[in-house]
């Protein structure tokens, strides 16, 4: 194999990796940090400073823009940087905000609590209608209100 069909090769896995699949989706969008350390940057590139180092992966973040594959995200606190594309998942994950939540067995209020979230859980998130969200924290699910967690 030549070395041009190498670089070709090297340039078709790098378009295809998780970069090019978040560059056709409408912004802002949901997704989450996938793996267990990542850092915020104040621009984007590697060579600039680091923001914020993350470790929990999951966490949600809000795409806010795009520049070749690099992405600006916002976390739950609202803090914005850049963040390599290829840390991000599209996986939608929510964080439990300001108070102990209630995850009913149904969503509506009537519905049973099945369990209660402390702030800060973060949990995989799914069927989200009329204000409600199912929502997992390794595997205990219950449904919770989108005004109860930020990530929807």
């Amino acid at each position: 194999m030549t070395s041009h069909r190498i670089i070709a090769l090297i340039a078709l896995i790098a378009a295809t990796g998780p970069a090019a699949a978040q560059s056709d989706v409408e912004l802002p969008y949901w997704a989450s940090i996938n793996v267990d350390e990542a850092r915020m940057r104040k621009g984007p590139s590697p060579d600039v400073p680091v923001i914020w180092e993350y470790r929990r992966k999951d966490l949600p973040v809000k795409v806010v823009a795009r520049f070749e594959t690099w992405r600006k995200i916002e976390d739950p606190d609202g803090t914005q940087g850049w963040m390599a594309a290829r840390l991000l998942s599209r996986t939608r994950t929510a964080i439990v905000t300001d108070d102990i939540r209630p995850l009913r067995a149904e969503p509506k209020l009537s519905g049973a609590i099945s369990y209660r979230a402390e702030p800060g859980v973060v949990g995989r998130i799914t069927d989200c209608a009329d204000g409600w969200c199912l929502f997992d924290v390794k595997g205990r699910k219950g449904w919770i209100q989108t005004d109860h967690i930020w990530g929807d």
